[in-house]
């Protein structure tokens, strides 16, 4: 009997949700139900498949899991070839490559795009009129392994791609890679099953993608980063970053990724600035890809026999070295944060010794298996501080100890509690001497109230000998009482209390950093001074006006909101008040209230070279006359400010109806806009 009409348009209903769902939680990392809800739209998918077999298609979602065992794994010729890239470890032979790119082009301007580049193994998907048809391996090169069966299980790879307007083929290449999270379960069903374990991720994938059974592939929680384009029929395609957005929007996660650059001064600034948030990646990245944007310069640009000209593989000298934990202690941070400190064996990595490392959290202890006696791999990848990258759990013998995370804080034996919600767990007691050492290293810091002198030992004196209560009785110290600590003799004394009474006139932003308001680092204390100027505003803010401001988000808009309800932190405000700290902001020489400020509520991007600026000069005039400055152009977007040799934002603003502006008629506008104010 066939199915009926109300069936077969329910069956299309749950199957659209499904892909829906999908993308918000595996593209967007937004998910909008709960994964019972999820789950049950796929059983009543399942289910009506099952009572009407006649429905079941090779894209459902449905399909994802559960093909029987293939008997060997065809070859597949892959055209073009997935050619191998060049790759560099200095900064040198990347100005090379940016020097000969351009001597290739006749010195046309050249656009740099720059992604993570992940430690996986690459994989071609091709997609048939929307529907996945075939997943190989990278093999040779030339030649592949048909690996259909198992890409069908991974789960961020969409069956079908979202939309309708699929081209009639397009080869899609990219990372198949596992989170360092889902490494850690798929190694417990391994010692569960009596199995060997995998030493990194890489590895688990590279001999789970190979599989001829897809039931096993499926459990392995492989997952998918989408960075090139291969054979591609039907549609056409100017740069790499319009390919990347089309990618994206129809179902399939993208790579990290960040552009255009037009400079190769801007290509390492970027490197450098990810390569310090790499450790609190969740997948292992072993440095930086950067690619010219535009497809036709490429085409022109060529290809060796082994490689592309027109990209080359920036990548992370990574140090390692095998140690074993001595000790796991904590230590309590400036808002109460128990964070556990593995001590080692000190080791040498890189010329440093290192003798201890952060262990971040209990989760990640957790996760990793991190036992107190444990032989431990421990990397120093260019500039990050080292960090535990594996245990090696073939050298137990037994004697290793499981850490328990305190119950109570470590200093002062108060009651702590998980953030809800969140990893940290933090001590709970307003007066503990831990928490408020910390604290005040925090205030001293110079891109706070920078009171030199004022050290860790000092600090510790300070409030055990019990001459500092509160941040406010640093400004209370008398010479006859510092000059009876240890190493501090007369003129010492008489130095730090010179320095202390000059941080007074630090202004608003500084003061607002060294306060440790919860989400509040050096910039977003700047953005809160600049727009409210005074401490008395900032405080009587209302939740809507904080989080009417660009820059400020609903998190820190209530984080900050709730720490001037404190009533303790509002006492301390007024007692540094009556102390005689400034609580204006004098960052900028305009004495306008916020809204007065001449570009107050506006959004700028800047893309091109200025004749009177360097980029970062313009973007800061900008903010000191009120405006918000963003990264990429957007319907939320009101001006771009063009130079010379601009790049692909000026087309993505005439796409969007944007106002363009240069760099002269932005200057008229802050005139304009200031005598309006003062007049």
């Amino acid at each position: 009997m066939a199915a009926p009409r109300d069936v077969v348009q329910r069956v299309q209903e749950l199957r659209r949700l499904i892909e829906y769902h999908n993308y918000k939680y595996y593209v967007e990392d937004n998910p909008e139900i709960s994964d019972l809800e999820y789950d049950r739209l796929v059983e009543e998918l399942k289910r009506l498949e099952e009572q009407y077999p006649e429905l079941v298609t090779p894209d459902s979602p449905t399909q994802k899991v559960g093909g029987q065992p293939v008997g060997y794994l065809p070859t597949v010729i892959h055209d073009p070839p997935m050619l191998s890239m060049d790759n560099t470890y200095n900064q040198g032979e990347l100005r090379e490559f940016d020097a000969r790119v351009r001597r290739m082009l006749n010195g046309e301007p050249v656009e740099y795009t720059v992604e993570l580049k992940i430690d996986g193994v690459a994989l071609a998907v091709t997609y048939e009129n929307g529907v996945l048809v075939r997943g190989a391996t990278r093999g040779d090169g030339t030649r592949g392994d048909d690996v259909t069966h198992n890409v069908k299980t991974i789960k961020d790879l969409p069956l079908r791609l979202l939309g309708d307007d699929a081209p009639p083929l397009i080869e899609i290449r990219g990372e198949a890679y596992m989170r360092n999270s889902d490494l850690a379960a798929v190694n417990e069903e391994q010692r569960r099953l009596g199995q060997r374990e995998f030493a990194n991720p890489r590895n688990a994938v590279g001999g789970s993608i190979k599989l001829l059974d897809p039931r096993i592939c499926a459990r392995r929680r492989i997952r998918f980063f989408a960075h090139g384009l291969g054979k591609c029929e039907g549609i056409d395609f100017r740069t790499e970053l319009e390919f990347l957005r089309w990618v994206r929007a129809h179902g399939v996660p993208v790579v990290p990724v960040d552009g255009p650059f037009s400079s190769i001064d801007q290509v390492i600034q970027r490197c450098d600035a990810w390569q310090d948030e790499i450790p609190n990646l969740d997948f292992e990245v072993d440095g930086f890809v950067v690619k010219v944007n535009d497809f036709s310069q490429r085409e022109r640009l060529g290809a060796t026999s082994k490689a592309p000209r027109w990209m080359i593989a920036y990548k992370i000298e990574k140090w390692e070295a095998v140690t074993q934990i001595k000790n796991i202690r904590v230590q309590v941070g400036k808002t109460g944060i128990l964070t556990p400190v593995a001590d080692l064996e000190p080791v040498e990595i890189a010329g440093t010794t290192v003798s201890r490392v952060s262990l971040h959290n209990a989760d990640e202890i957790e996760r990793k298996d991190i036992r107190i006696g444990d032989w431990v791999v421990v990397e120093k990848a260019g500039k990050v501080i080292p960090h535990v990258v594996r245990v090696l759990k073939e050298r137990r013998t037994g004697e290793e100890k499981k850490f328990v995370f305190p119950d109570r804080c470590p200093v002062c034996g108060g009651p702590v509690a998980r953030d809800e919600g969140g990893v940290y767990i933090r001590c709970l007691n307003p007066a503990c001497p831990a928490k408020l050492k910390q604290r005040i290293r925090y205030f001293a810091h110079r891109d706070a109230m920078d009171i030199q002198g004022l050290g860790e030992k000092l600090i510790d004196q300070l409030v055990d000998k019990g001459l500092v209560d509160s941040i406010a009785d640093l400004y209370n110290l008398r010479l006859p009482e510092l000059v009876k600590l240890e190493r501090m003799g007369a003129k010492s004394a008489t130095n730090l209390l010179n320095e202390i009474e000059k941080s007074k006139q630090r202004g608003l932003d500084r003061l607002l950093t060294g306060l440790a308001i919860p989400h509040v680092g050096r910039h977003i204390a700047e953005v809160l001074a600049q727009r409210f100027r005074t401490m008395d505003r900032l405080m009587n803010a209302s939740l809507a006006e904080l989080e009417s401001i660009p820059e400020i988000g609903p998190i820190i808009a209530a984080s900050v909101y709730e720490w001037f309800r404190d009533e303790e932190n509002r006492a301390l405000v007024e007692e540094l008040k009556r102390l005689g700290v400034d609580m204006e902001y004098r960052g900028s020489e305009e004495a306008a209230a916020p809204g007065e400020l001449p570009l107050a509520g506006k959004t700028f991007v800047v893309t091109g070279t200025m004749k009177n600026y360097t980029r970062s000069e313009i973007q800061e005039l900008i903010k000191r006359h009120g405006g918000r400055v963003a990264s990429s152009v957007s319907r939320n977007t009101d001006y771009v400010v063009v130079g010379e040799n601009p790049g692909s934002k000026l087309d993505r603003a005439r796409e969007l109806g944007i106002p363009t502006i240069s760099e002269e008629e932005l200057e008229q506008m802050i005139r304009a806009g200031t005598a309006a104010a003062s007049g």
